[in-house]
């Protein structure tokens, strides 16, 4: 008799996330807060320390074919302060581990570690250790990032309240249209060799794929404001993902609205010329690392000017009902359709 399979794509990433949380219960003082967040909380004196680990492979998060090395360093520190700017931190030290074939020579390790090396001085962090081993089938990246946070300010995805308001910084659907552009022009290059990328027009949507940044800025500004988020998270797998992510772990309800999502002229633009829906890009594409958060009704005094900052919508008190009211004013379901690590 054969032992019963249950595919992975089943459960997805978050639902064997949650399936290996269930099996683990904290046993020392000092984990205030495991698996389930944008980062652990471990206590640490009068403030708390933030600790998130993240893993690139060759192959699945990025292609060597239109990566730089020195981006790929860059953006595998980013993501992970990312993490810690969600919980309202501040990032300080990292380990880098890294698999490798002997298909790289030194040259491009040094290229990998000079990305590496301007994210940490960018970001004010260390590198302080790591590991390294050999790889048969490629690059692997894995960065854990150690931070640190007041214990009455430290953020988590949990504490939304009815008539927060829903915030989100910068703008959404750059990076997958940047990576749309990337993978047109990769299938050209290969029908062509003699063709050369023409990427002057995309510029800004590469960039956002390439090498995004972790918003440590608006970290920085909200504490000047003295804007402390109930909840909080980097927009990582797409707006909706992220959005029922915050319904969920708050039980409560999401309201957005369409026309107050952000998105750039030129990846609306680049949208329509690869013949998809720009706020379906918004909403699903990933990888953008902005911040999505809520406030207290309260507080919006304080941040109500700020350029990069956008308001676009509110929580309710119905934890079953996540929507969009569309320009049309229509009421849609909020679905998260962006990246799934196990999809078939």
């Amino acid at each position: 008799m054969s032992e019963k399979r249950t595919e992975l794509s089943k459960l997805g990433e978050f639902g064997l996330i949650e399936r290996i949380k269930s099996k683990f219960s904290v046993s020392q003082p000092t984990t205030l807060l495991g698996i389930g967040d944008d980062a652990a909380i471990i206590a640490a004196s009068d403030d708390v320390k933030l600790l998130s680990t993240d893993m690139l492979l060759e192959g699945v998060h990025f292609d060597l074919s239109y990566m730089p090395l020195q981006h790929l360093g860059y953006k595998s520190v980013a993501v992970n302060v990312s993490d810690i700017a969600a919980m309202n931190g501040t990032p300080e030290q990292i380990t880098v581990a890294i698999a490798i074939s002997n298909r790289f020579s030194m040259e491009a390790v040094d290229a990998l570690f000079e990305g590496i090396h301007a994210a940490c001085t960018n970001y004010k962090v260390d590198l302080v250790g790591g590991d390294t081993t050999s790889s048969v089938s490629g690059l692997v990246i894995s960065v854990t990032v150690l931070g640190r946070a007041k214990k009455d300010e430290v953020v988590k995805r949990s504490g939304a309240q009815l008539n927060d308001i829903i915030c989100v910084t910068g703008d959404l659907g750059a990076a997958y249209l940047g990576l749309q552009v990337l993978e047109r022009e990769k299938e050209v290059f290969l029908s062509n060799p003699d063709m050369q990328p023409d990427l002057e027009k995309y510029e800004y949507l590469v960039g956002r794929q390439l090498r995004p940044e972790a918003r440590m800025d608006i970290i920085h500004e909200l504490r000047e404001k003295e804007c402390v988020p109930t909840s909080m998270i980097d927009v990582s797998d797409g707006l909706a993902s992220e959005l029922l992510h915050l319904g969920k772990e708050s039980n409560v309800g999401i309201k957005i609205f369409e026309d107050k999502v952000p998105i750039d002229n030129g990846a609306f633009d680049t949208a329509i010329e690869f013949k998809l829906d720009p706020i379906t890009c918004a909403l699903n594409g990933g990888e953008d690392y902005e911040l999505l958060f809520t406030i207290k009704p309260s507080d919006y005094e304080k941040i109500k000017n700020h350029p990069d900052i956008h308001f676009i919508g509110h929580i309710h008190n119905d934890p079953t009902q996540h929507v969009m009211v569309t320009k049309q004013e229509t009421m849609v379901p909020i679905t998260a359709q962006g990246w799934n690590h196990f999809k078939e």
